[in-house]
């Protein structure tokens, strides 16, 4: 395995860098709300009438099965729920909190189906856990707080104790780590201690005790994956809503991440929000990651009925389309150290170079560098043959198109193949 800078005490990452991609799901009482799983704060609603959206959360439509095998069916390999979001609601029967599923007409632990849903069709699971709680009476208000405009609210809470809320997190996690088995990755959304607002500031590290959270965390599962999110400076780089430019480096050594992404800009379901990503794109971003070495954690935001969207879903079965053909040029693949022509991407699996066209371009492509080392060449679609040259030395042909010393030119038909994103396999001498 590459040398990645990851910390000791953490799991096995390998399994992750295998897998490549991922599906994030929002929810929680904000999908009642449809406009965005930041709408308390957007929206600064006061929790006695937020609360509104607790007395009538009532998902009977919920099929976790439906979720896991639509995961599944777009090549996903794992999946990381949000437990709680920034509203504090809890999707499990916690016994620190009545702000719970088990306490909305649902009258149900909406976590644990979905664990054993997804378990079911072999995906790893992952629980996402926002150490935020603007539900929790002793979470103090900041800059980011709903009531941060609420001067009366404010008074009000001007002697709430962080670490008496610091307590509850631990507790909750415990929990979550205790009694839904093994959990292969926990993902903590977020720190922002560099924040100052003047009359507040953010929290980290400090104010979590993700020190001795983080400890707590290896001791009830020592296998597990953390991401980068505890303000301690490790763990898994989780880049979001953004496409990194190349390999993500610190201390010159390579560093493990996912890129997370949404199909339409909202994390929690947004009726109103029209921005779909096409397949294309979205295939495009799932390639580009993994060409610089990253995962891809793509989002959907199910409904207050329990159902993921129909738009979404036919996402999925679109990236399923092409993965069921070009899921070897993603799963275990890596960045390759090639030079990928302009408008293509490399990824790399031991001696199998992948070439992503995004551009189709008309009839050749010209392959720095690769000459002598290859020694077959298939489109990954459909298996059929891909015949090449090599130039020997650089020719400048009148009228015609100059050839470099080391390229390799792959013969390509003036029709692409009808697919989001075409693969040639290049098999590696």
């Amino acid at each position: 395995m590459t040398d990645y800078l990851w910390p000791e005490q953490y799991g096995d990452p390998s399994w992750l860098l295998n897998d490549r991609f991922g599906l994030f799901i929002h929810w929680g009482l904000y999908s009642a709300a449809a406009r965005h799983e930041w709408v308390m704060n957007r929206e600064r609603i006061h929790p006695d009438k937020y609360n509104q959206y607790f007395e009538h959360f009532d998902p009977d439509l919920y099929n976790p099965q439906v979720w896991a095998e639509a995961a599944k069916d777009a090549g996903m390999k794992y999946f990381v729920v949000t437990t709680k979001h920034h509203e504090g609601f809890a999707l499990w029967d916690s016994q620190l909190t009545d702000y719970k599923a088990t306490n909305t007409p649902v009258q149900k632990d909406l976590l644990r189906p979905m664990v054993d849903a997804f378990r079911e069709q072999g995906l790893k699971v992952g629980f996402y856990h926002s150490l935020i709680d603007w539900h929790h009476p002793e979470f103090p208000v900041d800059g980011l707080h709903p009531q941060r405009d609420d001067e009366a609210f404010k008074r009000q809470a001007a002697e709430r104790d962080i670490k008496k809320y610091a307590a509850y997190l631990h507790g909750q996690v415990r929990e979550l780590l205790t009694n839904y088995g093994k959990v292969d990755y926990l993902w903590f959304d977020f720190s922002y201690a560099r924040e100052n607002w003047g009359w507040s500031k953010g929290k980290g590290a400090d104010d979590w005790q993700s020190a001795a959270l983080e400890k707590m965390v290896l001791e009830l599962q020592p296998n597990i994956l953390i991401n980068d999110r505890l303000d301690l400076d490790r763990g898994v780089g989780t880049p979001e809503q953004y496409q990194p430019s190349g390999l993500i480096l610190k201390d010159g050594k390579p560093v493990i991440w996912e890129a997370c992404q949404t199909l339409n800009g909202s994390w929690g379901y947004d009726r109103d929000n029209l921005d779909w990503k096409s397949v294309d794109l979205l295939v495009k971003m799932l390639i580009d990651t993994v060409s610089k070495g990253g995962n891809l954690l793509l989002n959907v935001g199910p409904n207050a009925r329990g159902e993921i969207d129909e738009r979404a879903l036919e996402t999925l079965r679109g990236i399923g389309k092409w993965m069921r053909l070009h899921s070897r040029s993603i799963y275990g693949a890596t960045n390759s150290e090639f030079t990928a022509p302009p408008d293509c991407r490399y990824t790399q699996r031991g001696d199998r170079l992948y070439l992503h066209i995004f551009s189709w371009p008309f009839k050749h492509i010209q392959l720095p560098g690769l000459a002598g080392r290859v020694k077959y060449a298939q489109f990954l679609n459909d298996a059929s043959e891909i015949q090449f040259g090599e130039a020997v030395e650089s020719v400048n042909v009148p009228h015609g198109a100059s050839v470099e010393a080391g390229n390799v030119i792959l013969e390509l038909p003036i029709q692409r193949p009808d697919v989001a994103v075409p693969v040639v396999e290049l098999f590696l001498k």
